[in-house]
């Protein structure tokens, strides 16, 4: 029968193959103290093989002593040069990682939008909170076309940031929007006759096989 990995003993440390694990199972089973330090001091040396380049690191060496150890299952019974480091630090489970459990009214514009319209919303009524107003609602509309090319009308944008703010923010539906921000007019989604009027260019640049270009 075929010998797959999958039928073999686990590997404790993969890293260093099948073979030094074979040489610590045979270090491991030796009846003399004697023979199984020169058979740690020789499994040591391949080891360091492995990764010549860390050779010159203060605490290489005992880095692989404690690996011989951990392969071992800790039942290998030698003159360690170095304390061995403790089973239970190997076995206990990692703290689990706690997630923020804040959920985002609007997904598509991310949870900044709902952190910047609360600041707002604590501010004094002024030019300041009246630009601040804007530039969200700004910010609005550039993330929603971001996942949606179609074009979308500042009313539904500015719906939306009332909406987020608890009927809080509001700006006057006479406001155009990217007017500001010369920047964003590039993100603007072509419509459909800019669209077909670039279509139809391509077409008229396109010369097939065998065709001339007649000049008057």
């Amino acid at each position: 029968m075929t010998d797959y990995n999958t039928s073999r003993s686990r590997l404790i440390l993969p890293e260093y193959g099948r073979n030094i694990q074979k040489m610590v199972d045979y270090a491991v089973g030796l009846e003399s103290r004697e023979e199984r330090n020169r058979a740690a001091q020789a499994i040591i040396a391949v080891m360091g093989c492995i990764n010549p380049h860390l050779r010159d690191v203060s605490d290489f060496k005992h880095k692989l002593w404690d690996h011989l150890a951990i392969m071992s299952d800790f039942k290998l019974d030698i003159d360690f040069p170095y304390d061995l480091p403790e089973r239970e630090t190997f076995q206990t489970k990692p703290h689990p990682v706690s997630y923020p459990g804040n959920q985002i009214k609007c997904r598509h514009y991310g949870k900044i939008i709902e952190e910047m319209i609360k600041e707002a919303v604590k501010m004094e009524e002024g030019e300041l909170k009246s630009h601040l107003k804007l530039l969200i609602a700004n910010y609005i509309k550039r993330s929603y076309l971001t996942w949606n090319r179609d074009s979308v009308d500042d009313e539904s944008i500015l719906a939306d940031m009332l909406a987020l703010s608890g009927g809080k923010l509001s700006l006057d539906p006479s406001v155009h929007l990217y007017e500001n921000i010369p920047e964003a007019k590039e993100m603007r989604p072509m419509g459909k006759a800019r669209s077909n009027q670039n279509k139809n260019k391509k077409r008229k640049n396109f010369r097939g096989p065998g065709s001339r270009n007649y000049s008057a």
